[in-house]
C-alpha cells in the first residue's frame, strides 16, 4: 500500500504549482462548503480565542484557514519532488545564524514551535541549515502507509525523527552527544492530570510538561520558532532565542513564555493556525489546581 500511495502522490507532486493550487482550491470547496470538515470545532475554537471579533470576522478567518490547510497539504506533497533551489526560494529562516553560533559554542538547543503553517517546510528548512542534527519528536499517524510516507518527507536534511511513544526509551542515547531538539509544544497531552494548566487565550488548557522540564534539566538553550506566511507557498521562519541557560528558569516559566509567544504569533496571522485541532479538548477541573502555573489565579469551578 505504501508504494502505491507514494507512487501516486509523487506523480501529483510533479505537477506545476498553478495546477496544484487549483487542486487545493477544489479541495477547499469540498471540505469547507460541502463536507463542513470540523466546522463546529473550528468555530468553537475561534469563539474562545477571539470573543471580541464579529461573526463575519471569524467566518473570514475560518475560510482563510481552510484554504491554508489545503495549501499546507498540497505544499507538503510537492516536497516529494521539489528541487533544493525551488525549496530555498520558498522557505527562509530568520536569525538561524544566531542559533548556529550557540551550537558552535557547544550548547544543546531546544526549538519550540506550534501548529502554524507550513510546519513541514519549517522542519525541513531548519533541518537542512542548523549545524546540529535536528531530533524531532512527532506523533505517529495511525495509517502505517501514511506514517511511513510522512517520515520519508520529514527525514530529509539533517533530521532524526523519533516517535513520542519511543522518546523516553531513546532519550538517553540522544542526550549523549550535542543535539538540537524540535518540539511542538501545543500538542494535546495524553494525561491532563499530570500536565501544566494555564490560560491559552481565554480558556484554561493543559500543556505538555516535557519541553519545559527537559530544557531545565539539561540546561539547553531555548529557541521559539514563529512561522510567517508571506504569500501562497512562501514562508519565513523566525527564530527567537529565549535563553542560553534554561536551568535558570523555575518550573513552568518557559511554558508561560511559550504560551505568550504562540498567542502573539497567532494574533498576527490568525488564519495560519490549526484551528481544527481541539486545543481545548480537556475541561478544567479544580482537582488540577496543583498543576496550575499561570500568574492569574486558577478558576474556582469548571471552565
Amino acid at each position: 500500500m505504501y508504494y502505491i500511495i507514494y507512487g501516486l502522490l509523487y506523480l501529483v507532486s510533479l505537477l506545476p504549482f498553478f495546477i496544484l493550487y487549483g487542486l487545493s482550491n477544489f479541495a477547499y470547496f469540498i471540505i469547507y462548503h460541502i463536507l463542513g470538515y470540523r466546522k463546529k470545532v473550528v468555530f468553537n475554537n475561534l469563539d474562545i480565542a477571539f470573543p471580541e471579533k464579529s461573526a463575519i470576522e471569524k467566518k473570514q478567518i475560518a475560510r482563510k484557514f481552510y484554504k491554508n490547510l489545503t495549501d499546507n497539504f498540497i505544499e507538503t506533497i510537492k516536497l516529494l519532488s521539489m528541487s533544493e533551489k525551488e525549496f530555498s526560494k520558498r522557505a527562509e529562516t530568520v536569525n538561524l545564524d544566531a542559533v548556529n553560533l550557540l551550537a558552535s559554542k557547544g550548547k544543546n538547543i531546544q526549538l519550540h514551535s506550534g501548529h502554524q503553517m507550513n510546519w513541514e517546510y519549517a522542519h525541513l528548512v531548519i533541518a537542512k541549515n542548523i549545524h546540529l542534527r535536528l531530533v524531532t519528536v512527532y506523533m505517529r499517524i495511525t495509517n502505517k502507509a501514511l506514517d511511513r510516507l510522512f517520515l520519508k518527507i520529514r527525514s530529509h536534511g539533517n533530521a532524526l525523527m523519533v516517535a513520542a511513544q519511543d522518546f523516553k526509551s531513546q532519550g538517553h542515547e540522544i542526550f549523549k552527544n550535542q543535539y538540537s531538539l524540535g518540539l511542538v509544544g501545543d500538542q494535546n497531552p495524553g494525561a491532563p492530570q499530570s500536565s501544566f494548566w494555564l490560560n491559552f487565550f481565554n480558556k484554561p488548557a493543559p500543556f505538555v510538561t516535557g519541553p519545559d522540564k527537559s530544557a531545565v534539566i539539561n540546561n539547553t538553550a531555548v529557541v521559539f520558532v514563529k512561522m510567517v506566511k508571506l504569500k501562497r507557498g512562501y514562508y519565513n521562519f523566525h527564530c527567537s532565542i529565549i535563553t542560553e541557560e534554561a536551568s535558570s528558569f523555575k518550573k513552568g516559566e518557559l511554558t508561560l513564555l511559550y504560551r505568550d509567544f504562540l498567542e502573539a504569533a497567532i494574533r498576527e496571522q490568525p488564519d495560519n493556525y490549526l484551528w481544527s485541532h481541539r486545543r481545548w479538548k480537556f475541561e478544567w477541573e479544580p482537582k488540577y489546581e496543583k498543576k496550575w502555573i499561570d500568574k492569574v489565579d486558577a478558576p474556582l469551578n469548571k471552565a
